[in-house]
C-alpha cells in the first residue's frame, strides 16, 4: 500500500513539473486581455510619450526659428502712423514781427505825414498840398496794412493737431556676416533638437523593453511557481493520506507543509509583481492603467533568444550616438556665435527708403492737408573704438567652442568604453544562459534520479524536496538568464545608437 501511494505521488509530481502547464487567460483573470508584441509596445510608447511630445514641439520651434532667420536676407517693410495734439501752435514770427506786419501801412503813413508836417512848418505856402496828400496816403496805409496782415496770416501755422505716417523699408547690404552666421546657427539648433528627440526615443524604447521583458519574466516565473505549488499541494495531500495510513510521519508532513507555504508566498509575490508590471507597461504605452494586457511571449514555452556573441563596433557608435552628434552640433553653434559677436564690431551697411506723409505739411508752403514725399539712401555704421570689448567677447565665444570640442572628445572616449562594456555584458549574459541551460539539464537528471530513488524507498523525502527545489532554482535562473540576454542586447544596441533599427 505504501509503495503504491509513493509511486502515485512521485509520478504525479514528475508529470506536473515537467508538463509546465501554460497559464490560460481564464486562470490569470485576463479573459479579454490585449496581447501586445514588443514592436507594438515600442510604437505605442513612442506615440503616447509626453516627453517625446515636448521634444517634437521643441523641434518644431527650432524649425520655425530657422525659417525666421532666413527672412533676414530680405528687405523689411514697416508702416508707422501717429497723431499728436498740442495746446499751442508753432509760430514762425514773434509777436513784435506780427505787430509790425499788421501796422506796416499805418506806421509808414504816420512817418510820411510827420515828414510833410515838418516841411510845411518851414514852407507854409505848401499847406494846401497837405489836403491833397493826406487822402491817398491814408488809402495806401490801409492797403499796406492789408498786405502785412496777409503776410502774417500766411506765416500762421496750425500745428495743434499733427498727423503723420510713413512706409519704410530696410535692405541689409553687409552686416559683418551676422545674418549668414545666424542662419547657420539656427540650422544647427534645429538639427540639435532632432538629435535630442532621437536620444529621448531610444531611452523610451529601452525603458519599454525593460518593462516588457520584466513582464515576460514574471509571467514565466508565475507559471513555474503555480506548477510548483500545485505539485506540492498534491504531494501534501498524498503525504497526509500516508500519515493517516501510518506509512509516513508527521515530521515529513511538516516538511512538505513548509515548502508549500514558501511556494504560496512566492506565488503571492509574483502575482503582485505582475500587476505592477502590467500597470507600468500600460503607463509607458499610453494605455489606462487598468487595461488588461499581455505580452506575446508570456505564453511561449521557450523564449527565442539570440545567443550569437557580439563585438564592440565602436565605429558604428561614433557615427550614430545622438549624444556625440549633439556635442558636435553644439561646437558648430558656438563657432557661429563667435562670428555673430565679431559681426557687432565690423562695419555694417544697409539701404533704406520709404514714403512719408503728414498733415500739416510744408511741401507747398504751409498747408493743413495731407501730402508726402519718398526718399532713398544708404546707412553705414563703422565702430571706431570700444576699448577692446569686441576682442574680449570674441575670445570668450571661441573659448566656449573649444570647451565643447573637448567635451566631444571626452564623450568619444566614454562612448568607446561604454560600447565595449555593453558588448562584454551581452557576451557574459549569453555564457550565463548556456551555463543555466546546462544546470537545468543536470537538475532535470537529478530530479529523475531522486524520483526513482524515492520510488524505490532508498531516498528520503527531504532529498526529493531538495532536488525539486534545486530544479525550481535552475529553471528560474534560466528564465533570468534569457531575459538578461534580451535586456543586455537592447542596452548594447542603444550604446551603438541603433536601438530603433
Amino acid at each position: 500500500m505504501r509503495h503504491f501511494i509513493l509511486l502515485l505521488s512521485t509520478l504525479t509530481l514528475s508529470l506536473s513539473l515537467q508538463a509546465q502547464p501554460t497559464a490560460t487567460a481564464d486562470s490569470s483573470g485576463l479573459a479579454a486581455s490585449r496581447v501586445l508584441t514588443l514592436k507594438e509596445c515600442r510604437r505605442l510608447a513612442l506615440e503616447n510619450s509626453k516627453g517625446l511630445a515636448v521634444g517634437r514641439l521643441e523641434k518644431e520651434i527650432q524649425h520655425e526659428t530657422h525659417l525666421a532667420a532666413g527672412t533676414n536676407y530680405m528687405p523689411k517693410v514697416t508702416a508707422t502712423a501717429g497723431y499728436v495734439h498740442t495746446n499751442k501752435s508753432v509760430s514762425l514770427l514773434n509777436r513784435s514781427q506780427i505787430t509790425a506786419f499788421n501796422t506796416a501801412g499805418t506806421n509808414l503813413a504816420e512817418g510820411l505825414l510827420g515828414t510833410v508836417q515838418n516841411i510845411l512848418a518851414n514852407y507854409p505856402d505848401l499847406a494846401p498840398l497837405l489836403g491833397l496828400v493826406k487822402g491817398p496816403l491814408g488809402n495806401a496805409a490801409t492797403a499796406i496794412d492789408g498786405v502785412g496782415h496777409d503776410i502774417v496770416k500766411a506765416f500762421h501755422t496750425d500745428t495743434r493737431n499733427l498727423a503723420a505716417g510713413a512706409i519704410l523699408f530696410t535692405q541689409p547690404l553687409y552686416m559683418g556676416g551676422k545674418i549668414r552666421a545666424y542662419d547657420r546657427l539656427t540650422h544647427y539648433t534645429e538639427l540639435l533638437a532632432d538629435e535630442k528627440l532621437s536620444q529621448a526615443e531610444q531611452e523610451i524604447i529601452l525603458e519599454t523593453d525593460r518593462a516588457y521583458w520584466q513582464l515576460v519574466s514574471l509571467s514565466h516565473k508565475k507559471r513555474l511557481a503555480d506548477s510548483y505549488r500545485a505539485t506540492l499541494q498534491k504531494l501534501d495531500s498524498d503525504v497526509q493520506a500516508m500519515i493517516r495510513e501510518g506509512v509516513a510521519t508527521k515530521a515529513q508532513g511538516l516538511q512538505v507543509a513548509v515548502k508549500l507555504n514558501e511556494a504560496e508566498m512566492t506565488c503571492l509575490k509574483v502575482d503582485d509583481g505582475l500587476v505592477l508590471c502590467r500597470m507600468l507597461l500600460c503607463q509607458l504605452c499610453g494605455l489606462p492603467l487598468d487595461t488588461p494586457v499581455r505580452a506575446q511571449e508570456e505564453d511561449a514555452g521557450e523564449l527565442q533568444v539570440n545567443t550569437l556573441e557580439v563585438s564592440p563596433q565602436t565605429d558604428i557608435a561614433l557615427v550614430n550616438r545622438p549624444e556625440l552628434n549633439q556635442l558636435e552640433l553644439a561646437g558648430k553653434i558656438y563657432a557661429e556665435k563667435a562670428k555673430i559677436v565679431r559681426a557687432d564690431f565690423l562695419p555694417q551697411a544697409a539701404m533704406i527708403g520709404g514714403y512719408a506723409i503728414s498733415n500739416p505739411n510744408v511741401y507747398n508752403g504751409f498747408q493743413n492737408k495731407f501730402a508726402g514725399a519718398w526718399a532713398i539712401g544708404l546707412t553705414l555704421k563703422v565702430p571706431i573704438w570700444n576699448w577692446g570689448e569686441g576682442r574680449h567677447k570674441v575670445r570668450a565665444a571661441q573659448a566656449e567652442a573649444e570647451m565643447t570640442a573637448l567635451r566631444a572628445e571626452e564623450a568619444r572616449e566614454k562612448i568607446t568604453l561604454q560600447v565595449t562594456q555593453e558588448s562584454f555584458r551581452v557576451n557574459e549574459a549569453i555564457r550565463k544562459l548556456n551555463l543555466a541551460r546546462k544546470n537545468l539539464e543536470k537538475a532535470n537528471e537529478n530530479v529523475r534520479i531522486a524520483d526513482l530513488g524515492y520510488r524505490e524507498d532508498v531516498i528520503p523525502l527531504t532529498d526529493l524536496l531538495a532536488a525539486r527545489t534545486a530544479w525550481l532554482q535552475a529553471h528560474s535562473e534560466k528564465i533570468d538568464a534569457e531575459i538578461d540576454v534580451m535586456l543586455t542586447r537592447a542596452a548594447w544596441r542603444k550604446a551603438l545608437g541603433t536601438l530603433r533599427e
